[in-house]
């Protein structure tokens, strides 16, 4: 059976659960999203890759700045939706909100809820060394992803970067949103309250997180280094310039924390050592570390951090 839905998500992980929504053949009332905002070197208003699929689609788009107005809030409960799915939205959703749609809003949550409730679930995963994580489809209500969890589905985490895994999540999620929604109306599923223990949050990631501390394990720096690749990028400096790290592996190795150690870029950690396999130089494009050598002299005996 076809439902009247709104759709409220922002960045790119959102987009395959809107598609599939639509694909099956969901009418989308509206779509909601962050508003546009400066980006890149130009500072040009871009549209986020929700809102620029939605209008491609012909889908209606709201981007208000907060939903604790009365007006917008009566817009909302105009729309006589019968759910409301939320997938990395950015902003929180008021009572008024929550209770407007007949069966309610359901959320799309990237981590295995209580862990990694939050702003940055996936990222921190990778960065905390999680053997596993996965998504879960849940009702929402007005905690911080509080709410009683429906259907979920797991994933180990082995050595993907966090840009692997969002990739792999968003698209496992999309499948898992439209089951979960089949299910709903057929009265097959039912919620089943958070856990109380295990409770973790994942907190936006801050700028001095991502510098690499080379007198850390080499497992700890590999999880930092996986868990910020893409964005923003685990950095060290070396001969006066920054350089990002975006992919490595954990060798044995002995040396001086930060000490070049080997031809092909290994550096000592605090226990084992590094492998840089992928990098990038500031203002430069992403290459492989042995393009790095060739152009930038890092022999052994040479110092990061």
């Amino acid at each position: 059976m076809t439902l009247s839905l709104a759709f409220m998500g922002t960045p790119a992980f959102a987009v395959p659960t809107l598609a599939e929504l639509l694909a099956q053949g969901h009418d989308i009332a509206a779509v909601y999203s962050q508003p546009p905002r400066p980006k890149g070197r130009g500072m040009n208003v871009v549209p986020g890759p929700v809102h620029q699929f939605a209008l491609a689609h012909g889908i209606p788009v709201r981007t208000p700045l907060s939903l604790k107005d009365e007006t917008e809030q009566a817009e909302f409960a105009a729309l006589d939706l019968d759910a409301a799915i939320v997938v990395a939205y950015g902003l929180l959703l008021p009572q008024a909100i929550l209770d407007a749609p007949r069966l309610g809003c359901f959320n799309l949550h990237g981590s295995l809820l209580p862990r990694w409730r939050g702003a940055a679930p996936i990222q921190r995963a990778v960065m905390a060394g999680d053997a596993e994580t996965g998504v879960m489809v849940m009702q929402m209500e007005a905690g911080l992803d509080t709410g009683p969890v429906l259907m979920a589905e797991r994933v180990a985490v082995g050595r993907k970067t966090s840009g692997e895994l969002t990739e792999q999540l968003s698209r496992l999620g999309a499948d898992l949103m439209v089951r979960t929604l089949g299910a709903l109306q057929r009265g097959a599923v039912a919620a089943h309250a958070q856990a109380e223990d295990g409770v973790t949050y994942a907190k936006k990631i801050a700028k001095d997180e991502a510098r690499i501390d080379w007198t850390k394990s080499a497992a700890e720096i590999d999880a930092l280094v996986r868990g910020l690749s893409p964005w923003p990028g685990a950095f060290t400096e070396v001969k006066g310039e920054r350089l990002k790290v975006l992919f490595a592996e954990p060798v044995a190795g002995k040396g001086a924390p930060g000490d070049v150690i080997g031809d092909d870029l290994t550096i000592a950690c605090g226990d084992r050592a590094l492998r840089l396999k992928r990098v990038q130089r500031a203002g430069s494009k992403v290459m492989a570390a042995d393009e790095l050598r060739h152009g930038f002299d890092l022999l052994v005996g040479t110092k990061f951090g």
